[in-house]
């Protein structure tokens, strides 16, 4: 676990970014049922946990991706980390609606991609990695070299593993799972009958009811 990882996940639970209720269960978009709901928005009120998140995202890029010539942020959840990146690193910046406009122009994707570019991509929450590798996709099909994603949090599932490996595309966090639950331990956040509960949801999230 590095230090940048473990700030992150402390800074999360300290603007209650990720909740935790054993007893009332969240109901996500894809109809799974979870006691834990992450909400990455929130950061953005946060001026020091923001700047701590940005700076993690653009110090990533220059260490892995020095070559990186085009933010793109995913719609909606990244599109203003992926800015603030942008603007850090001095690069230009798209960012890929979830599905195409209704009217106008019917983009895709916001903004100037020029083909052959080659991009990074920001995201906010990796849970299966179904909407990021859309948003990866897109990219592609617009001519965009992806050379890699990188995200806020990830909750490690397999199938995020899986998907990802099949896209050919190197997915890399600032913060998971395995630290957050670490670090909410420490500080109290849950105890450890609430831990049992939350790793035998993420055993088989698709099925977990309360």
């Amino acid at each position: 676990m590095n230090e940048r990882a473990k700030q992150i996940a402390k800074g999360l639970l300290q603007i209650k970014a990720v909740k935790i209720n054993i007893n009332r269960h969240f109901v996500w978009a894809s109809g799974w049922n979870s006691p834990i709901y992450c909400d990455n928005r929130k950061t953005l009120s946060y001026p020091k946990i923001r700047k701590l998140i940005y700076t993690a995202f653009a110090e990533k890029i220059n260490e892995k991706y020095s070559d990186c010539e085009i933010i793109a942020g995913v719609a909606t959840g990244a599109i203003a980390h992926g800015v603030l990146v942008a603007e850090m690193l001095k690069k230009p910046f798209v960012y890929v609606r979830s599905s195409p406009k209704s009217h106008g122009m019917e983009n895709l994707i916001e903004g100037e991609l020029t083909e052959n570019s080659k991009v990074v991509v920001i995201e906010d929450l990796v849970s299966t990695g179904g909407s990021s590798i859309a948003a990866i996709d897109a990219i592609r099909e617009k001519g965009g070299r992806v050379l890699g994603m990188l995200a806020i949090f990830s909750y490690e599932f397999n199938a995020a593993r899986e998907n990802f490996t099949k896209a050919n595309c190197e997915l890399t966090t600032l913060c998971d799972y395995t630290t957050f639950l670490s670090e909410a331990i420490k500080c109290g956040y849950i105890n450890a009958a609430d831990t049992e509960i939350i790793n035998n949801w993420r055993k088989s999230p698709e099925t977990w009811k309360k």
